[in-house]
């Protein structure tokens, strides 16, 4: 449900353009600016916090089959409002929110007389902006050919960037996946490993001045999907298109619009401290539901059998395994994943998802996205990317009580890519089912655009913890970094807790675990995502303590209130989570030595809370603590450990 409050606004018309054409506009506390000017006909804009600049003169403007806006331009009129919104959200950091934001429209015309605006938004931490078109005559196809729009920040910032990938890399011509390995704390204008820009959310650091983070919203069937440029020497990274290799080279790189018509929000959040970048949920503020929910959906919990025991599970024993395993557990799902339609068969899938039911298990099952845009051979294939199949196979899903799709290997970022997304998700929620995305690209606002999305990977998934050991060498790492960037901007379907010592079926081979138990508690709460995919096994139900398991049994997947405690991207990181009455505190360390701090948690201030902690060997424990009147409690986690504070 959405209330909505009237906006108001004002209108100021500059019939005269002023010398600077400099315009500003606040956040509503005042401590955010942003200006806009044009210089010598090319429009820019500059952020300050707390009077201390984040981007210096970046670039606007776009470059259009119906007009160049990107020189010439001037100031033509100015119009100035308010936000005020509230609106409810059960599948990210908050249930409720409440979106105000003071708001400046920037008309800019060009020499043939054609108008373009810039619409900015302001809240107290994040800035947004887009740019609408209107009808120019008769003409109502545009494409945006170059989007001018750039971030030009400080000398001494720092980044947190994943490289975009090249198109037709990786395992069977997967790639772009979003699955590429962080740099931290590295000088701006650094090349990126494959050359290609990099993938968004992007992070940076203002030197000791504060934080930025970079990334886009709003993006469904409409545009493409779009990343960061690579940066140049002096700080400057602008918005750029998919490289046209993606999706097997089909499709047009370009976006269409159809006039009027808007491009996607590009947003900012900008503090002193993480706290707000941790927090924000301008990904969700910025856009509306595009359609009503069929019905209502239930998240939860889920097992899995291929992450550990791999392709050779897709079995009907396995799968039987596996869906009294999410019984034994008191879990609402069962994902069973690829292959099923060879080894299990359509013929015999009603009487196994029958027998789920029959444990009061429900099932999501997994299909794979492609037509001609990779080589994975995993099927079923050829089913999600055709309308009238699609819409068949989805009718008989329901027709058997599957409540959800796992849909994997998509091509990239194009608009025709961005569109399949998109009919995916309507035609599931047409036929009353969830959806989440594998092998595919990040959310871009779409837990609100979507009532039916549950999910995307766009990580460095669980997966890479038992295809090498690199990725189990630099588990903590990464983890201590999603909070901060991919997971800030939307849910992430990372499949975590993997308990097992090796990462294989017997437990006794394949890639070693370098990570606690403790450790893999936390990340259950640390990753959000509102139907939680864990790694779990069968053996893991007698071979760890029963305090393990009992935290596993109970933990949940969607939270009402995310609050933001301490930690530093790719050092550590605590956070706490609140879901109805009860709060879990996490926190991980990718530090080489014990992390040792006095936290303030006010929320369990004089309360006696349930510890999971590690020894210095990494062992597990478990005891009550008693956090101080003032809220304050001391918290130690080891290197590769974890901390989990609850207050039930």
């Amino acid at each position: 449900m959405m209330k909505k409050f009237l906006p108001f606004c004002f209108v100021i018309f500059l019939t005269t353009p002023m010398l600077s054409q400099q315009n500003s506009v606040k956040s509503p506390d005042g401590r955010l600016i942003l200006n806009v000017a044009v210089k010598n006909g090319m429009p820019y804009y500059t952020i300050d916090y707390n009077g201390i600049t984040m981007l210096e003169d970046s670039p606007l403007g776009l470059i259009t089959s119906v007009g160049d806006f990107s020189k010439a331009l001037q100031i033509s009129s100015v119009k100035e409002g308010k936000i005020d919104e509230e609106y409810t959200l059960d599948r990210f950091k908050r249930s409720s929110v409440r979106y105000q934001a003071n708001e400046l429209t920037v008309a800019l015309t060009n020499k043939e007389n054609q108008q373009i605006n810039v619409v900015f938004r302001v809240s107290n931490n994040d800035v947004a902006f887009r740019y609408s078109l209107p009808q120019y005559g008769e003409r109502i196809i545009c494409i945006i050919e170059k989007e001018l729009g750039g971030f030009n920040f400080p000398q001494k910032t720092t980044t947190f960037l994943t490289p975009q990938a090249t198109p037709g890399i990786g395992w069977k011509n997967s790639k772009p996946s979003y699955e590429e390995e962080y740099v931290a704390d590295e000088p701006i204008g650094t090349p990126s490993k494959y050359g290609l820009g990099y993938t968004f959310p992007c992070l940076f650091h203002i030197g000791s001045d504060g934080w930025v983070l970079v990334s886009e919203t709003g993006v469904g069937s409409n545009y493409c999907g779009s990343r960061l440029s690579e940066g140049s020497a002096d700080g400057i990274y602008t918005i750029t298109y998919p490289d046209p290799r993606e999706n097997n080279g089909f499709g047009n790189s370009s976006p269409g619009l159809s006039l009027p018509g808007s491009t996607p929000w590009r947003t900012l959040t900008i503090a002193n401290t993480l706290k707000p970048i941790v927090e924000t949920t301008i990904t969700n503020d910025l856009v509306e539901p595009l359609y009503e929910a069929s019905q209502k959906y239930n998240y939860g919990r889920s097992t899995w059998s291929w992450i550990l025991w791999q392709d050779r599970s897709m079995n009907w024993d396995d799968q039987v395994t596996f869906i009294n395993l999410a019984s034994d557990l008191g879990y609402e799902f069962i994902l069973i994943d690829a292959l099923w339609d060879t080894e299990i068969g359509y013929e015999r899938m009603p009487a196994l998802i029958d027998y789920a039911h029959s444990k009061n298990v429900d099932v999501f099952i997994w299909y794979n996205s492609n037509g001609y845009w990779n080589d994975a051979p995993q099927g079923p294939r050829n089913r999600m990317n055709n309308a009238i199949v699609r819409k068949k196979e989805m009718k008989w899903l329901k027709s058997l009580g599957v409540k959800g799709l796992k849909v994997d290997f998509f091509g990239g970022d194009k608009q025709e890519t961005m569109k399949l997304y998109e009919d995916i998700l309507s035609d599931a929620n047409d036929h009353g089912l969830m959806i989440i995305f594998h092998g595919a690209t990040i959310p871009r606002g779409w837990e609100r655009m979507y009532p039916n999305y549950v999910g995307s990977e766009a990580v460095l998934a669980s997966e890479n913890l038992v295809f090498g050991q690199r990725a189990n060498d630099m588990e903590a790492f990464n983890a201590s970094l999603h909070p901060f960037i991919r997971n800030a901007i939307g849910c992430m379907e990372f499949g975590p807790v993997l308990l097992n010592k090796r990462h294989s079926r017997t437990n006794d081979r394949g890639t070693t675990r370098k990570t606690s138990d403790i450790f893999q508690l936390a990340t259950s709460v640390l990753f959000q995502n509102p139907v939680q995919i864990f790694a779990l096994t069968p053996n893991n139900l007698t071979d760890v303590p029963s305090f393990e398991i009992d935290f596993m049994k109970n933990v949940p997947t969607t939270w009402d209130e995310t609050v933001f405690i301490d930690g530093y991207p790719g050092k550590y990181v605590i956070l706490a989570r609140r879901n109805k009455d009860k709060w879990y505190i996490v926190g991980v360390n990718a530090q080489s030595n014990a992390l040792e701090l006095k936290v303030q948690l006010p929320m369990l201030a004089g309360k006696e809370v349930t510890r999971y902690y590690d020894d210095s060997n990494l062992k597990p424990f478990t005891g009550k603590i008693k956090v101080g009147k003032n809220g304050e409690v001391p918290v130690t986690i080891q290197p590769n450990g974890g901390l989990i504070l609850t207050d039930f």
